[in-house]
């Protein structure tokens, strides 16, 4: 819900914007004269002022020598303020035709232009072209001009000025339509007599001659003082006033010359020493209160529309700084690490064969727990010991693990408690100091334990990230995971490991020394994201987690939206939780301080800020392949898209994967990346609010054949592990009554998934989906980071 009202206020805001910004483009196009039939010759050969009130039919032309200087379009910032001094400095007025929208952004300018004796008229609220709006727009265009003048200034005016309007010849039946519309709702329409044609910058001397009326005449003479460079208009005006006063001409405003025009039309009539009051027009009139209080609203509108795109477009500049610095980041530190662990001469130290113990915390997991454990049992390793912890399932998981009659598996039953709690029950009752940890759907191959905990011979290393795979990338999602993942564990975890700030080690393929798990504790559940909780608090303590690109793990990964959206939801919400249970190491030193001044600002800079504000990079797309030039916007939105291309493009490189599910990322950008956003967009709401995380089962498939399910065997009596107070126990704490299983070697290697030749499927820039490890009380199989 919040995050449609977010989409629907953005959108109105950027409406908003473009409506007072005048960019429908359609609009605000100019059009050809057409036909005139229907237009009374007296209006083509009349006076420039346009009188179709009270259902009449006249013009007015202003009394001899008499000039109105107009200026249209503005008020402008920069021009408008010197075109007042010119005024001002030559004793002379002007009619300022006035964009409403432009009235609502200064309206401390246009009343000054009041404040100086000079007049307002409308010229619309957005400039558009009256005739191509419904009937409807055109009344609007003009009342919110109106209603802004009125908030502004305390006046209303009379006049009106249609955009893209030049002289009474030009006319035709639309335009007269229009003009007797404008009339009715009381206003006089101003045309030119003599457009000086400064929008066209021809020089200053051009602009004179384009201005002078011919044969002394009267004239209402069109200028700009906006839309554009006008320093040729300000610098004409100051020649031409004083010139046209050499030549006994005197400037009005448009009012104030019909007001002069009545005077002498009613002297020649007789009427001057009559009683008869001659009407005149009035000038700057008091606006009624209902449309200034009209006006504020239509103001604050404007300017909370500026405002808002103005952070829109300070958050895009944001964005795309921060997603160009952390791609230079991965493409400098990540190729760094790849080319230092692929020299013949790299090694982490003597080979290590220490035993291995694999713990494989387990709850309904029948789908894949026999191939999962036959993967881990089958190794290559010298001494494998496995590990099953079953947390109270109740579809026989356990029972299908004990069938399986591996020599070196054995089960342990313990009553629902959580995966943290199996975990350290599984750590606890382990026979060896190097753990592994994997989830009850991940399928090892037959090489990945050895390499995994072969960093483990330099004596600084506590933990090991392995290399998680994609399965199952039989849909779309899951084969936009499988891009999410290899661009996540190439890039992100060198770029993690040369910082010495490893934020997870994922459950589904994860190594620990039993001395580091120790030093911190053991596995807390005090976040969803055991995961990196623990491996943030091994950084604390001092300990090195690198990443081993070649142990490599294969999972299953959500196969519809609704299962990804309900895994992300958790795994960015633990993560939250994470980084804010250790925010404290940002003020602590040593190794722990290293970590909360690097560590936890990368995570929440390119993890959780970057993903959240780059919705930001769609609306500026969809806004101006609505209101800008499409051609820039659509290139710029392709720079965008060739920039993580050629990231991934790495990350497969270094993966060595095929190339081919590249060629669907720009799909990507539509569908994937917007669910994304909800996510963080929902676990940020939740951590601000507090609210608790609902948990959700989902449904697994399983990456391998599978036997059928015995009768669940109930968790009770002799099957069930022992309640541990504390963690790690000593060793000779651990109850005899739980006899180990002999260690030895599994047959029967398990069917582990074959790479597909050609997949499809796009990635996230966005940061690896293992940063993201689910932990609470209560877990499901998809309990896993990865």
């Amino acid at each position: 819900m919040l995050g449609t009202l977010l989409i629907g206020f953005f959108v109105a805001v950027l409406v908003v914007q473009a409506y007072i910004n005048a960019e429908f483009k359609s609009d605000h196009v100019a059009s050809e004269v057409g036909d005139q039939a229907g237009v009374p010759q007296t209006i083509r050969e009349g006076g420039p002022v346009i009188n179709t009130t009270g259902g009449q039919e006249s013009t007015s032309r202003l009394p001899e020598r008499t000039i109105a200087l107009t200026f249209d379009d503005g008020p402008d910032p920069e021009w408008t303020p010197k075109i007042l001094k010119v005024l001002r400095d030559n004793d002379a007025h002007g009619t300022f035709f006035v964009v409403g929208s432009q009235v609502a952004r200064r309206p401390e300018l246009t009343k000054q232009i009041v404040a100086d004796g000079n007049e307002l008229g409308l010229h619309t609220f957005t400039h558009p072209n009256m005739q191509r709006l419904a009937p409807w727009r055109r009344e609007l265009e003009l009342s919110q001009n109106q209603m802004a003048i009125a908030r502004a200034t305390g006046v209303r005016t009379n006049l009106a000025r249609l955009p893209y309007s030049s002289k009474n010849a030009a006319i035709d039946e639309v335009n007269w339509k229009i003009v007797k519309e404008v009339g009715a709702q009381g206003y006089l329409v101003v045309v030119n007599d003599t457009d000086s044609q400064d929008w066209q910058r021809p020089g200053v001397e051009q602009i004179v001659r384009n201005a002078t009326p011919p044969k002394d005449e009267s004239a209402i003479i069109l200028f700009h003082d906006a839309g554009g460079e006008r320093s040729q208009t300000v610098a004409a005006l100051a020649e031409f006033i004083p010139r046209m006063k050499a030549r006994g001409y005197r400037f009005t405003t448009v009012t104030e010359g019909l007001n002069l025009g009545i005077s002498a039309n009613a002297a020649a009539k007789g009427r001057a020493e009559s009683t008869e009051t001659v009407a005149q027009l009035p000038l700057n009139q008091d606006a009624p209160h209902s449309d200034e209080w009209r006006g504020l609203a239509l103001i604050w509108t404007v300017r909370l529309a500026d405002g808002m795109v103005t952070v829109i477009a300070g958050l895009f500049i944001v964005v795309g700084l921060l997603t160009i610095g952390r791609t230079a980041l991965l493409l400098l530190l990540a190729t760094r690490h790849a080319r230092q662990r692929r020299k013949r001469s790299w090694r982490w130290g003597p080979p290590v064969t220490d035993p291995v113990s694999v713990i494989v915390p387990a709850y309904n997991e029948k789908e894949g727990i026999e191939a999962a454990v036959r993967s881990l049992a089958c190794g290559d390793y010298p001494e494998i010991e496995v590990v099953v912890v079953d947390d109270g399932s109740t579809d026989g998981t356990a029972d299908l693990v004990e069938r399986m009659g591996l020599p070196n598996v054995r089960v342990v039953r313990v009553p629902n408690g959580g995966k943290p709690n199996a975990l350290n029950t599984g750590v606890a009752l382990a026979r060896h100091d190097l753990i592994v940890t994997v989830d009850g759907d991940t399928i090892f191959e037959t090489d990945s334990i050895r390499r995994l905990v072969q960093p483990f011979a330099d004596p600084s290393v506590g933990a090991v990230a392995g290399n998680v795979k994609v399965g199952n990338r039989g849909t779309m999602v899951a084969l936009w995971q499988h891009i999410e993942y290899v661009i996540g564990f190439n890039l992100d975890r060198r770029l993690y490991e040369v910082l010495n700030c490893m934020p997870t080690v994922p459950g589904a393929i994860g190594a620990f020394r039993r001395e580091a798990l120790a030093q911190v504790g053991g596995v807390s559940d005090e976040t969803l994201a055991e995961d990196t909780d623990v491996t943030m608090a091994l950084c604390r303590a001092g300990w090195r987690v690198v990443y081993e690109e070649n142990a490599k793990a294969w999972t299953e990964a959500p196969t519809t939206l609704e299962q990804l959206y309900r895994q992300r939801y958790r795994w960015s919400y633990g993560t939250m939780q994470a980084m804010w249970k250790h925010r404290h190491a940002i003020f602590e030193s040593g190794p722990s301080g290293r970590f909360g001044r690097v560590g936890l600002p990368f995570l929440a800079l390119f993890g959780v800020a970057l993903p959240m504000l780059a919705p930001v990079v769609d609306i500026m797309l969809v806004y101006g392949l609505v209101f800008w030039n499409l051609q820039e916007t659509v290139a710029a939105w392709l720079g965008m898209l060739a920039l993580q291309m050629f990231t991934a493009a790495v990350a497969f490189r270094f993966d060595r994967e095929s190339m081919r599910p590249l060629l669907r990322l720009p799909l990507q950008q539509f569908a994937y990346r917007q669910l994304m956003y909800l996510v963080l967009l929902q676990s940020a709401t939740t951590a601000l609010t507090g609210g608790r995380l609902r948990w959700h089962k989902l449904n697994r498939a399983g990456l391998a054949p599978r036997s059928p399910s015995p009768e669940p065997t109930p968790p009770a009596g002799a099957g069930v592990g022992p309640a541990l107070d504390t963690w790690p126990p000593a060793r000779q704490d651990i109850p005899p009554s739980y006899p180990r299983s002999p260690v030895g070697r599994a047959v029967a290697p398990p069917v582990v998934p074959v790479q597909p030749r050609h997949s499809a499927e796009l990635p996230s820039a966005g940061s690896a989906p293992a940063d993201y490890g689910p932990v609470r009380a209560g877990w499901t199989p998809d309990d896993r980071a990865g």
